[in-house]
């Protein structure tokens, strides 16, 4: 039988005043943001790793989490310090590789933590969030839809957690292969353009394992409808339009060479 990923300690409730039970774990972990001492980073490696590896592994702890703190959203900021490490990293050899400059790698740098990562992460759990609790969360015999409801910080723990595979896709996988990919030729295409493929299928099928772990969320299929529009534009990306190349000028704001 596989082990599980360790389990973080149960923590004392946090009483926040006008804030729902539910919604308390966001202020909590702002709180928790520069409490180094206080965070478990060997837990967030290991959800980072699983992400990757078998991603289902990661949302059996949301019940072991919601058991002991009732949250079920992580109330720790570690996994956000890590990948906002993994994205400073990142920019920063995109930088010295493509020869960016000092100015240049720290304005890279803000792009990748504060743009794609917490803003479009932030912008897609409040799109999600509205979607599950007004059209998707149902009763159940204990409780009534008002108790059941996705909590807008597990919304944005979800968005976190499939943003960490794509970007290793992209960002990372990218680093290498920027110079070949862009080349004018169909194998370069075809190589670049699945890049993307994958990483939108990792997005995807992780944001629909976070809301299907959730008992009381139904239709989580649902959340699967945009692979049928991805897989169908990747077929006609094939045809002869560079996707990589495409997304790289509008990045870097200049053309990219091939």
């Amino acid at each position: 039988m596989a082990p599980l990923l360790p389990m973080a300690s149960p923590s004392p409730a946090f009483d926040d005043g006008f804030l729902p039970r539910s919604d308390r774990g966001l202020p909590i972990m702002l709180r928790r943001l520069t409490k180094f001492k206080t965070m478990d980073f060997e837990l967030a490696f290991w959800q980072l790793t699983y992400l990757v590896v078998a991603p289902r592994r990661v949302y059996k702890q949301t019940y072991h989490h919601k058991q002991t703190k009732n949250l079920w959203a992580r109330d720790d900021p570690a996994m956000l310090i890590l990948i906002a490490a993994c994205c400073v990293v990142t920019a920063s050899v995109w930088g010295f590789m493509y020869d960016y400059g000092t100015a240049g790698t720290i304005w890279l740098i803000l792009k990748m933590v504060f743009r794609d990562f917490i803003i479009v992460s932030l912008v897609v759990a409040l799109v999600f969030w509205l979607i599950a609790n007004r059209l998707m969360v149902l009763a159940t015999a204990h409780s009534g839809i008002t108790d059941n409801r996705v909590e807008f910080t597990y919304a944005f723990d979800v968005a976190v957690n499939s943003f960490f595979p794509a970007f290793l896709t992209l960002y990372v996988g990218l680093l290498p292969l920027a110079a070949l990919v862009v080349k004018n030729n169909w194998v370069c295409l075809l190589l670049g353009n699945t890049l993307f493929l994958i990483a939108g299928f990792q997005y995807i099928y992780i944001t629909y394992l976070g809301y299907a772990a959730l008992p009381f969320v139904a239709r989580s299929e649902l959340f699967l409808a945009p692979l049928l529009p991805l897989f169908g534009g990747y077929l006609l990306s094939l045809l002869g339009f560079n996707v990589v190349r495409t997304v790289l000028e509008l990045y870097f704001g200049e053309p990219w060479h091939t």
